[in-house]
């Protein structure tokens, strides 16, 4: 669906006759609703998120969400307290108790996701520490949560020193958590469904065109803004 927005996106915009374009939209669009009456539920979800329908589970959809929601609570938090900002810190609250729901789920599908991947010893060993660091952050934003929780008034009227500094070790094992995720994906490249790319076939023939020929067609047509449309020849 994306690519077919895009698509006719470009083809509109050096299209030349506006009305054209539009009717090629529309019936591209019917086209489409067409394929969706005809295919399954899941072939239908495949074509809308082919994207999340490759996943091959859950947990980076929602990995990024504990990140986000605790690193906006930890600012929030100390900025309100070092401002005196009441309100601030109310706003913190409500981020803290969104990222811990959101870390309890993420450490859960993080357990499936482990269990249903292919990995090697290296990766296995980098796993164990980015849960052992999953779970702590979890715990520690449990306990965050429930002190909030019970806490009088005056907790969000003071500096709480002892709060603060739990705030601040989450925030580093979070960031030491994420650091192994990554390394996981991008350096061992784990749960990433990699394709072979047909290599080229390096010749005299081909070396001689792409510095003569290519350059000069892929210059002279990018700079085209006729009727025809955009025309990109590599």
């Amino acid at each position: 669906m994306i690519n077919l927005i895009f698509d006719n996106l470009l083809q509109i915009h050096g299209g030349g006759h506006d009305s054209i374009g539009i009717l090629k939209v529309l019936e591209d669009f019917l086209s489409f609703l067409e394929l969706l009456t005809q295919q399954s539920l899941a072939e239908n979800f495949a074509s809308l998120l082919p994207g999340i329908s490759s996943l091959n589970n859950l947990h980076p959809m929602v990995v990024h969400f504990p990140i986000a929601l605790f690193t906006i609570f930890f600012l929030t938090d100390l900025f309100g307290s070092l401002l005196k900002n009441k309100l601030w810190r109310q706003c913190a609250t409500g981020l803290l108790y969104a990222g811990t729901l959101s870390a309890i789920l993420t450490v859960i599908l993080g357990f499936q996701a482990a269990h249903s991947i292919e990995h090697n010893d290296a990766v296995h060993q980098i796993m164990l520490r980015h849960q052992i660091l999953g779970i702590s952050v979890t715990l520690l934003a449990i306990i965050l949560s429930i002190r909030r929780f019970f806490a009088n008034e005056n907790f969000l009227n003071t500096a709480t020193y002892g709060h603060f500094s739990l705030s601040a070790i989450l925030m580093i094992l979070l960031i030491f958590g994420a650091d192994l995720g990554a390394l996981m994906v991008y350096e061992h490249g784990t749960a990433v469904n990699i394709k072979p790319v047909q290599a080229l076939k390096i010749t005299p023939e081909t070396i001689y065109n792409y510095f003569t020929e290519q350059p000069a067609q892929h210059i002279e047509k990018q700079h085209s803004h006729d009727h025809s449309g955009h025309s990109h020849a590599h």
